[in-house]
């Protein structure tokens, strides 16, 4: 009879495993892509990275592993790639340096970390948690950050780690042209005291993100950035800002930006869908929509978000022409995809 209870246990165990859903979604920033500026290999490329991310980041969560987990494991992907403008790939500042940003998120406690302005530590998401989970404090940057990552023990790079040709190349165009760039590639132009501030007609905002759902039903966001080709003054946009950039909150969902990161910060557009969801009891694609497409486009900024609810719906609203983009669930839907009509 014992050994009868216990196999129904196990069986009903099973079986209600295999009923928890889980799930998680990434981007890679977004922007002006379109398939007449890609080719055929290039799209590849970005396509396979895009879906390792996705499966390092699920392979997790298959697990059993936590959301938080599943966040690092595939922003870990994009960030050692010279692909996305997150550590390996981050583009450089007007003085020839690469500064970098990141921050993470648990929905299940409201815990958040982040760095900003980092140039020696391998992988700034890792700082983030680290400040997260090491430390009583939000958020540290510059040379602090550093300090704080070498005492616990993060890996520390010289900064000839993350230098690219590519990235090098866009600087030195931009410091042609005299104007800041986001990432690499003109819209508008604004006088700024005396300093010329544009967003390329041609551009693309180069951020990685993950947010994911685990079996647990914790939900977790994670984004990391070089920031802009081109920015000064130790410049800091919207990625390791909680509420900005990535927010997460299991009674409503996990967000991670990518965009024009002044308008991000100014709309508080991660922490004003949760908000959305939870004050107004919009669906998670209601709050996204009024938000990223209406208004954030009200406001002139551009740029997108991924998010996932405590259901494991996900949304993926962007304004610009195209967004580095994936998701997989438990239940084997998966997606890849970058330009707008995809």
């Amino acid at each position: 009879m014992k050994k009868l209870v216990v196999f129904f246990f196990l069986l009903l165990s099973g079986s209600l495993m295999a009923q928890q859903k889980f799930a998680l979604a990434i981007h890679g920033g977004a922007g002006t892509i379109t398939r007449d500026r890609m080719t055929a290999e290039q799209e590849k490329e970005y396509k396979d990275k895009l879906e390792e991310s996705l499966n390092a980041g699920y392979a997790v969560l298959e697990k059993g592993g936590s959301a938080l987990d599943a966040v690092g494991a595939a922003i870990h992907v994009m960030e050692e790639s010279p692909l996305f403008n997150a550590a390996k790939g981050a583009v450089f500042t007007h003085e020839g340096r690469n500064e970098m940003d990141a921050s993470i998120m648990n929905g299940k406690d409201l815990n958040a970390g982040a760095v900003a302005g980092v140039r020696h530590i391998k992988s700034p998401i890792d700082a983030a948690r680290a400040v997260m989970e090491k430390s009583d404090h939000v958020m540290l940057a510059g040379d602090g950050a550093e300090e704080f990552a070498e005492t616990i023990g993060l890996e520390m790079v010289d900064t000839s780690y993350f230098y690219t040709d590519r990235r090098w190349k866009s600087l030195q165009n931009a410091l042609k042209k005299e104007k800041v760039e986001l990432d690499h590639d003109e819209k508008s132009t604004e006088k700024k005291s005396s300093f010329i501030y544009s967003v390329p007609e041609d551009y693309k905002f180069g951020t990685v993100g993950c947010v994911a759902l685990d079996a647990e039903g914790n939900l977790a966001a994670g984004t990391s950035t070089g920031g802009m080709t081109n920015k000064r003054w130790k410049r800091i946009g919207d990625s390791p800002v909680i509420g900005a950039g990535t927010y997460a909150n299991n009674a409503t969902c996990a967000v991670s930006a990518t965009g024009h990161g002044e308008y991000f910060i100014r709309s508080v557009v991660a922490y004003d869908i949760s908000a959305l969801m939870e004050y107004k009891g919009l669906s998670l694609r209601q709050a996204g929509e009024e938000v990223v497409m209406k208004k954030l486009v009200e406001r002139g900024g551009d740029g997108g978000v991924i998010s996932i609810d405590s259901e494991g719906n996900i949304h993926m609203p962007f304004n610009t022409k195209g967004m580095y983009r994936g998701y997989k669930k438990s239940t084997g839907e998966m997606k890849i995809a970058i330009y707008s009509e995809d």
